[in-house]
């Protein structure tokens, strides 16, 4: 079936006359943001008109492999065919449609390990079979490769824009941090990190179709390294050495999340020696370089939180634009940076939730949103 699909998917392309050759590399940054509270799970017809008018190019959302809002829960007869009866895709055809309709490109996060593919641990324990994921990114690529036909009978929107998982490095999204093994202690994220992204990075280029883009890190800022805690960590840059040894090397660009570390923080402080945020991201591209050649970076998400609401973690109003306009700044004129998202379009009701949004959670609009309007696109 694997097969089979995608040579259907080639005769599919070249009906619609896609060329099936790889695309030139992106010559300016892509500017968006990440967002699902909204613009996935809430009103799009409210949501997306307002995304317009932020001029927004990319909005990266989770596509779930498992969990709440996973396509797979259950286990499909044929894991590469997005016909399979197991599937329900309706949540993400629905923001793809709602994305093109408004001109917007879509960037699709894959993560969440079904039940079914790990024994049952969890979204963020690796599935046992990394071909299960393999499969299931093949069937996300074909369905939203612009010639899929939906149940309507219309062709789904084409997305292009593809990411392995979530911060890897971080416990909440990918557990075991640490393993021991012979009495030492091992990276088992690291390890289990290159299994998944080469499993995402084979089955979207198993397509024939051109301009598709894999992204893998997606890391988290800051870690401890210490195996020995309440709560392991790793940190980026020895996250992205021990993906070198443990053998990742397919990928198309590298992700990375450099988030402000305390609010006495601007986008050029210097942060602590196992962080990289935007004043030390030359590193990051140093040893992304040195280990896997001149790779695009791309910055999946960023922001500012705020206060009012959040008195502990947030910035005044006025100091989340100014540095949202220094941060895409310096983002901008590095050449290495191709694409940078701001973390969410309106702030969430409950303050243990995230307040960077440009909007309120009343819907008050803050001065971050007239600033991300005005940076400069193309």
């Amino acid at each position: 079936m694997y097969r089979r699909l995608a040579v259907a998917a080639a005769t599919l392309a070249a009906a619609a006359g896609l060329s099936v050759q790889p695309a030139p590399a992106a010559r300016h940054m892509l500017i968006g943001i990440f967002d699902e509270p909204h613009t996935l799970y809430g009103d799009p017809g409210f949501y997306f008109p307002i995304l317009k008018r932020l001029h927004t190019q990319v909005l990266r959302v989770n596509l779930y492999w498992g969990g709440r809002f996973g396509v797979a829960k259950q286990k499909p007869f044929d894991g590469s065919d997005p016909a399979d009866p197991a599937y329900d895709w309706s949540l993400y055809d629905r923001t793809v449609r709602y994305a093109s309709q408004y001109g917007i490109q879509i960037l699709f996060s894959i993560y969440g390990t079904p039940t079914w593919a790990n024994r049952g641990h969890g979204l963020n324990v690796a599935p046992t079979d990394p071909r299960m994921l393999r499969d299931f990114a093949f069937a996300a690529a074909i369905r939203y490769s612009g010639t899929y036909p939906a149940p309507d009978g219309r062709a789904l929107p084409r997305v292009h824009l593809w990411l392995a998982w979530n911060e890897p490095n971080n416990p909440v999204y990918l557990t075991p941090q640490y393993r021991k093994v012979k009495g030492k202690w091992t990276i088992e994220s690291a390890i289990d990190y290159t299994a998944i992204c080469s499993a995402v990075y084979d089955g979207v280029h198993a397509t024939p179709l051109a301009g598709q883009v894999v992204a893998c890190g997606a890391t988290a800022p800051r870690g401890n390294n210490n195996p020995s805690s309440s709560r392991p960590s790793v940190s980026p840059l020895a996250f992205m050495r021990a993906l070198k040894n443990d053998g990742l090397s397919k990928f198309d660009a590298y992700a990375h999340h450099p988030y402000y570390g305390s609010p006495k923080e601007t986008p050029t402080s210097r942060p602590g020696p196992r962080a990289v945020t935007l004043a030390n991201i030359g590193s990051l591209i140093e040893q992304l370089t040195s280990l896997f050649g001149k790779k695009p970076l791309w910055l999946t998400e960023y922001g500012y939180q705020t206060n009012p609401p959040d008195p502990q973690f947030g910035v005044s109003w006025a100091n989340q634009a100014k540095y949202l306009t220094q941060a895409f700044g310096v983002a901008r004129r590095n050449p290495r940076i191709t694409m940078m998202l701001w973390f969410m379009v309106q702030d969430e009701p409950v303050l243990s939730g995230w307040q960077s949004g440009f909007l309120t959670a009343t819907g008050k609009r803050k001065p971050a949103y007239t600033a991300f309007q005005r940076l400069p696109r193309g």
